[in-house]
C-alpha cells in the first residue's frame, strides 16, 4: 500500500511519494522554523518600539511622587511633555519597522 504526504504548497498541492517524504518534512521543517523566526521578530520589534513609551511612563512616575511636589510649577505641562515625548519616539521608532517591511 502507497501512502502520500500532502504538502500545501503556496500554488497548490504537491504530492511526495514515500521516497521523498524525508525531502518533504525537512522542507516543512524548515517553514515552520521561518514562521517561528518571523513571529519572533515581530515580537522584539513591538518590544522595542513600545520601549520609549514604558521610559516615559517611568520617568512621569518616578518625577510624580519621589520628586515632584504639589507646589512644584508647570508640573501638568511638564508631565504631557514627558508623556508626548515617549509616545512619539514610539511612534517614530514603530514607523521605521513598518516602513523597512515594505521596502
Amino acid at each position: 500500500m502507497m501512502s502520500f504526504l500532502v504538502i500545501k504548497n503556496a500554488r497548490c498541492f504537491t504530492l511526495f511519494y514515500p521516497s521523498y517524504t524525508i525531502a518533504a518534512f525537512h522542507v516543512i521543517f524548515l517553514d515552520v522554523l521561518n514562521s517561528i523566526k518571523k513571529q519572533i521578530r515581530h515580537a522584539i520589534e513591538v518590544a522595542i518600539a513600545f520601549t520609549p513609551w514604558l521610559i516615559s511612563m517611568y520617568v512621569f512616575y518616578w518625577l510624580d511622587y519621589e520628586i515632584w511636589t504639589s507646589e512644584t510649577a508647570h508640573r501638568g505641562k511638564m508631565s504631557v511633555t514627558i508623556l508626548t515625548i515617549g509616545m512619539g519616539l514610539s511612534f517614530l521608532i514603530h514607523s521605521h519597522f513598518i516602513a523597512r517591511k515594505k521596502k
